[in-house]
């Protein structure tokens, strides 16, 4: 490139090359020489959001002493008692590896051969929403919703509180 008297991005064009990558390499050359041009071998970085392995460790133990306890509930005593969070999905993850998932010992619910009161017409419409909102040490707000209608969709919004 220095003995060439045309401007490195036209060089670099015609060489079909992109410029980072041509600078990217001329830094490593300085810094490391000739050896610093060889390849190398990609490191694998921590993920930024990987949860670290003293948390790792006392999840296990609680998995291990509350064996009845699904991922979902070992995640939330787990954040309410180290105020850590951690995701209902990270436990499944981190427990199926080391081989501690188990089957429910009973079903909760069964998928049925036909709906149990199946729509009569065209636009008929029912759906239910129970959501419960856990504000710790406060409320426990709980979110009814069912929407029921014909032709027209009604909503009916029912919300009850209880001070814990």
């Amino acid at each position: 490139m220095k003995s060439n008297n045309s401007a490195p991005k036209q060089t670099l064009r015609r060489l079909d090359i992109q410029r980072s990558t041509f600078y990217n390499l001329l830094h490593r050359f300085q810094d490391n020489g000739i050896e610093g041009l060889e390849d190398r071998k990609p490191t694998p970085t921590v993920a930024w959001n990987q949860v670290p392995q003293d948390h790792r460790d006392a999840l296990i133990e609680l998995a291990l002493e509350k064996p009845e306890l699904s991922p979902r509930e070992l995640a939330v005593r787990y954040t309410d008692q180290q105020a850590y969070f951690v995701s209902e999905s990270t436990v499944y993850r981190l427990l199926k590896a080391l081989d501690l998932i188990t089957s429910p010992a009973y079903i909760l619910m069964q998928a049925g051969d036909k709906f149990q009161h199946p729509s009569q017409r065209v636009n008929e419409l029912w759906q239910t929403d129970f959501t419960y909102f856990k504000i710790i040490g406060w409320v426990l707000v709980t979110s009814a919703i069912l929407q029921a209608g014909v032709g027209s969709t009604s909503i009916i919004t029912l919300c009850s509180m209880s001070i814990r």
